[in-house]
């Protein structure tokens, strides 16, 4: 899949109510094979997506970057952890450490990661289709539709199983 930023934001926005609604929906009825039909249609977005020809997570939105990321990321590029955090940290809102910046500061012209054996967590984990007990991110996923077209495609093919 090529990635269109613009096309994907139309997508999103078209169905922002319709994607809310669902999502809402799953994560009250818990169904019991949600994270099977969840995780089946995981593999088969990414048996198509290259997500180096996206990197939109990289390019517009920040992990939350915690303690263990701050020390493991700092010894990697020897710097101290209060130089790290000087360097290239906020605290958000939610009083969680964010990136200063979008893009990503250690996202490469080719959207690759200068850090990516000791990225982030949540760099990891992102797009959490995958992890288990799916219902309890509907929100943190219906956000994710608007950043990654997987997630999108994701919550299209949940749509078809659950509809």
């Amino acid at each position: 899949m090529k990635f269109d930023p613009e096309k994907l934001k139309a997508d999103a926005q078209n169905k922002s109510n319709e994607n809310k609604t669902f999502l809402a929906r799953l994560k009250k009825k818990k169904p019991k094979d949600l994270d099977d039909h969840t995780h089946e249609a995981h593999y088969e977005v990414f048996d198509e997506m290259d997500c180096l020809s996206c990197a939109n997570c990289c390019k517009s939105i920040s992990p939350i970057i915690i303690d263990r990321d701050i020390d493991r990321i700092a010894k990697h590029l020897r710097m101290k952890p209060s130089e790290f955090i000087e360097q290239y940290l906020e605290l958000d809102n939610d009083g969680d450490y964010v990136y200063r910046s979008a893009p990503c500061p250690f996202l490469m012209p080719d959207n690759y990661c200068m850090i990516y054996e000791v990225r982030p967590r949540a760099c990891r984990e992102y797009p959490h289709t995958d992890r288990k007990r799916f219902h309890q991110i509907s929100q943190l996923t219906y956000k994710n539709t608007f950043v990654c077209p997987a997630v999108f495609e994701v919550v299209e093919k949940l749509k078809v199983i659950y509809k």
